[in-house]
């Protein structure tokens, strides 16, 4: 009877796994053919028959695709727009989760329903666009920044995570003369590397990946992020044989095109994910939890 049951869970387990590994291929060669193509050569690719490894090896896709001055603008500006906006998303998200989530503030309850309020109501686009042109925004870097300097979602979860922070500790500060910045600096942030992790990986991600706001309140190219020079080169190449821009490249056609421009601008933010992953982790369930 028991030979049998082992038997049963084994074949369970088998189907199991076989499901996974079937799902896990569903899920990760897309990644592996764009890959496989931006490192193949265009012409060459565009024969078809290559699903695993390239035929002819090359990195001329890329060479010839950050040699465009756009690029390499756009590169930078990603870069800055995600270092820069996620340091001020996350030293004013925590300052204001840690603010709302001391149980002693005045009219403190007022305040989180008005963030609540703020996350499901919306001014709308056009006004949205009146407040960034009156701030002199429009058109500059920091239309990138200040607007996604304070993530509401985050805030009402930070909450959460800073009251789980044992209070006698915080009054154990209080009764040693510290006062509220040296409490929050070097007590409360120390013990807050799960949240953060969580919140910088979000907010990086997203700085990284948006390219909406650089099609509304962006004219000016060498102000425009990766993520915008992606969809548009997707765009024009989208049923041509070559960027128009890279005409004078014969081998990079439009199946290289987007390729080399996916991998680009996708791979720098997966290489960050496996270093954050534990505290991601540890963020999302300790920042749900309220007792």
């Amino acid at each position: 009877m028991q030979i049998n049951k082992a038997r049963g869970e084994w074949i369970i387990d088998v189907v199991v796994w076989m499901i996974l590994v079937l799902f896990c291929f569903i899920c990760l060669y897309p990644f592996w053919f764009i890959i496989v193509a931006s490192l193949n050569e265009g012409n060459d690719m565009m024969r078809g028959g290559v699903y695993w490894w390239p035929r002819k090896f090359t990195f001329d896709n890329y060479t010839t695709f950050f040699a465009q001055s756009s690029w390499l603008s756009a590169v930078k500006v990603s870069v800055a727009r995600t270092l820069v906006g996620t340091a001020f998303t996350v030293f004013i998200t925590s300052l204001v989760s840690y603010a709302l989530s001391r149980r002693n503030l005045v009219h403190g309850k007022v305040y989180r329903i008005m963030f609540v309020f703020s996350m499901y109501v919306s001014g709308g686009l056009i006004p949205f666009y009146i407040v960034l042109r009156l701030a002199g925004l429009i058109n500059t870097f920091w239309v990138y920044i200040l607007p996604t300097t304070l993530n509401l979602y985050f805030v009402l979860v930070g909450i959460n995570f800073f009251r789980s922070i044992p209070e006698s500790l915080i009054e154990a500060a209080y009764l040693d003369g510290a006062a509220e910045r040296r409490i929050f600096l070097q007590i409360v942030l120390p013990l807050s590397t799960p949240f953060i992790a969580t919140l910088a990986l979000f907010a990086a991600v997203g700085q990284w990946n948006s390219w909406l706001d650089s099609v509304y309140y962006v004219s000016i190219k060498s102000l425009r992020p990766m993520a915008y020079w992606m969809i548009s080169t997707m765009n024009r190449t989208q049923g041509s044989g070559a960027n128009q821009d890279l005409s004078g490249a014969i081998n990079l056609t439009a199946l290289a095109t987007q390729s080399t421009a996916v991998v680009a601008t996708v791979a720098p933010i997966l290489l960050v994910y496996p270093f954050l992953q534990k505290y991601f982790v540890q963020g999302m369930m300790i920042g749900s939890i309220k007792e």
